[in-house]
């Protein structure tokens, strides 16, 4: 039973809390409407104009308290509520005015006959001015001057919007942010143009509620008048005296909430988005003990002109100077007080023990530039630095198959204003100087065409090049030179750097992160494999082994096949590696081939092959010993052969046997770079293969192996 008891008070709970949310807010504006039409006696009026006026005294407190504009992002849609509840409350009065008001001055409630009097104060037309200056202050400066800024405001915040949302990308590929603090800052940037143009829109209805207004205050009277006189018997000066009391008090109840309303709007539109409220900002900025003390000195020289009031000016003079004396002591204060905190912040490194927070991560990918080139960074003066890195990466990450880091873009005052340097972990692998606003025009043939320019290098490929003005863009491409900007030229040489290293890019986390997203796909083929059968890092080590050799991790579905079906046998990482390349021929030699499909190899001749095989069968590691000369002799007739088939346009390969494959990759990687290494198992069956020629011979193997 009690258990019973318990569900239901929950169930009512969340049904009252519902209730609260869902249906408070239809509610209040079908209250509103129901004012328009359904007649209210004088005591609900009271309370209904009283409930304004807290309102509006609400709506200032929040403006003036409030941070940023965005805190207060409901502030148009309850402007719009609170103005037709105003209006409604208008309709409602002057039915009371117009059908009581012959009764006598308190017809229409108590609050409207106390504002009346108040107001009048037994001059009728002293009291009508009054309330006139009122509206005419509502309607021409506050409503009017909050009209203009929010529309000034709504039309530059649309305007800037593109470049926000550029420095959101920018900061984005920088590192700065990441893609959650993105997503973030993007809709902040859609909620401040939304509440903007809100703002615009809704100071119209400000201002059509003082228009509203005066031509309230017009009907109410000389209907009041025509009521009294012809349905009332009332006289004429009767007659105006019941019913311009209750207008204009039922006006003055109207026009204060509303002035308090387009108050708020003016101080919510006018104010400069800070982490300070207005209230603070002004305290600060306005306390200038100098300014006080001058004005203050104005106001006692005038006080000593004779026939000025002096008991007036004297005092506020002396009062003044006191005030700004108190100003710059609390300034004096505050400065000891910052210069004492600086002070012992400079001392507290000194006594503190040193923490892990003190050890800087290093950047996986770094990109330092001199001051003189951030102007290539700077995406909101035209700069293209970001857009091309933003496109290196994205390029990267498809054709290798994982995720390229961020690329931390920052100035470095100890490098050239045109020098730039790209880290890896924190070691310079690369670095060139540009040209700010001009272009670089890479050579492209044995004898170019002459061209006016500055003699540099290449920084990606070591190219010979020349830095060209703009307007000899086209002549030079006219010459057969390529023309890049700087940017380009910057991004090409991350580019280069970044696929010389990517085996160095790809951890355990990208690892898992690769592992996780073929899980969606395939989860059983990933759960078989990691940890059951190989450790994270085995399969690591075997990724890093197929990039070091710029074979890509695209194919990660025949990748963890293959490390599944062999992962018993034997869990050396170049073992298995290996056995992945033949399950990846295609995609290795994929851009091998040449525009006919055909695949150009060099040979071993079958004694040199032999010899080396005899070599690496008797040694328990991937390690062969040459003999000098025999070395130099291979090298020399590989980077001779190579040379020749890559005149040709087409990609230089060496095939040899799959026992040879692993160690000979690595004995060419620094000594031919341009020669790729294939085993035979590697190449498919219907490849279409020309061999180029046959290393080895008499003069290939008269060194011997040790």
């Amino acid at each position: 039973m009690e258990a019973m008891l318990s569900n239901f008070r929950q169930f009512s709970d969340r049904l009252t809390w519902f209730s609260a949310k869902s249906v408070g807010a239809p509610t209040l504006v079908l209250l509103i409407l129901a004012l328009l039409v359904v007649p209210l006696p004088a005591f609900v009026l009271d309370v209904l104009f009283t409930f304004n006026i807290m309102v509006g005294l609400l709506m200032v407190m929040i403006t003036l308290n409030t941070r940023k504009p965005l805190e207060f992002s409901s502030f148009p849609s309850v402007l719009l509520i609170a103005t037709l509840l105003r209006l409604g409350l208008n309709v409602a009065s002057t039915r009371v005015v117009l059908v009581e008001g012959h009764t006598g001055t308190d017809a229409a409630g108590k609050v409207i006959e106390s504002f009346g009097e108040f107001v009048i104060a037994g001059n009728y037309v002293v009291g009508f001015i009054i309330f006139l200056i009122l509206m005419i202050i509502n309607f021409i400066v506050v409503t009017k001057g909050a009209g203009r800024v929010s529309e000034v405001i709504a039309r530059f915040t649309l305007d800037s919007m593109p470049g926000k949302q550029m420095a959101i990308d920018a900061d984005l590929n920088a590192g700065i942010i990441d893609q959650e603090a993105a997503k973030q800052r993007r809709n902040e940037l859609t909620q401040e143009s939304d509440f903007y143009g809100s703002m615009d829109g809704a100071s119209k209805f400000v201002r059509g509620d003082a228009i509203a207004g005066i031509l309230i205050l017009i009907i109410n009277i000389v209907g009041g008048l025509i009521v009294g006189t012809t349905q009332h018997d009332l006289n004429l000066s009767e007659a105006g005296r019941i019913y311009v009391l209750l207008t204009i008090g039922d006006g003055l109840v109207a026009q204060i909430p509303s002035l308090l309303l387009s108050l708020s709007t003016a101080i919510l539109v006018t104010r400069v988005t800070t982490d300070e409220s207005m209230t603070e900002q002004a305290s600060k900025q306005v306390a200038d003990a100098n300014g006080v003390f001058i004005a203050s000195g104005i106001v006692t020289l005038l006080g000593l002109v004779p026939g000025m009031p002096h008991f007036v000016f004297l005092p506020l003079g002396a009062a003044g100077i006191g005030l700004g004396y108190y100003i710059r002591q609390q300034a004096a204060e505050q400065q000891k007080k910052a210069v004492n905190a600086e002070a012992a912040a400079e001392v507290e490194p000194a006594n503190r023990e040193l923490d892990w927070e003190d050890i800087d991560q290093v950047e996986v990918i770094a990109l330092d530039i001199g001051y003189g080139l951030v102007p290539l960074a700077n995406t909101q003066s035209g700069g293209q630095l970001l857009t091309r890195i933003r496109g290196i990466r994205k390029k990267l990450s498809a054709e290798l198959g994982f995720l390229i880091q961020p690329i931390r873009i920052r100035d470095n005052l100890d490098l050239k204003p045109e020098v730039y340097q790209i880290s890896l972990h924190g070691v310079v692998r690369g670095s060139g100087d540009v040209r700010v606003g001009k272009l670089l025009a890479i050579n492209g043939s044995d004898t170019p065409a002459p061209i006016e320019g500055e003699p540099t290098t290449e920084p990606a490929f070591g190219l010979d090049a020349l830095w060209i003005e703009s307007s000899q863009a086209e002549l030079a491409r006219g010459l057969g030179y390529t023309v890049v900007d700087a940017p380009t030229a910057i991004a090409t040489h991350i580019n280069a750097v970044i696929r010389e290293s990517a085996s160095e890019l790809l951890g355990q986390d990208e690892t898992q992160q690769l592992l996780d997203k073929v899980a969606i796909r395939y989860p059983k083929l990933v759960s078989s494999l990691v940890p059951d059968l190989l450790p994270l890092s085995t399969v690591t080590q075997v990724l890093q082994n197929l990039l070091a050799e710029s074979v890509p991790v695209k194919d990660m579905r025949n990748i963890i096949d293959t490390l599944t079906a062999h992962a018993k046998e034997n869990q050396d990482a170049s073992h298995l590696t290996s056995l992945v390349r033949p399950k990846l021929g295609r995609l290795i030699c994929q851009p091998l081939v040449d525009e006919t499909g055909t695949l150009t190899v060099i040979t071993l001749a079958p004694d040199l092959e032999k010899l080396l095989e005899s070599s690496h069968a008797g040694t328990e590691t991937d390690h062969i010993t040459l003999d000098p000369t025999l070395a130099n002799s291979m090298i020399e007739s590989l980077r001779a052969e190579a040379e020749k088939i890559q005149d040709t346009g087409t990609v230089a390969t060496l095939v040899v046997s799959p026992g040879l494959r692993s160690w000979m990759s690595r004995f060419v990687r620094v000594r031919v770079p341009d020669l790729t290494v294939l085993s035979y198992t590697e190449i498919p069956d219907d490849q279409r293969i020309q061999v180029q020629s046959s290393i080895g011979g008499e003069t290939a193997i008269e060194g011997e192996t040790e």
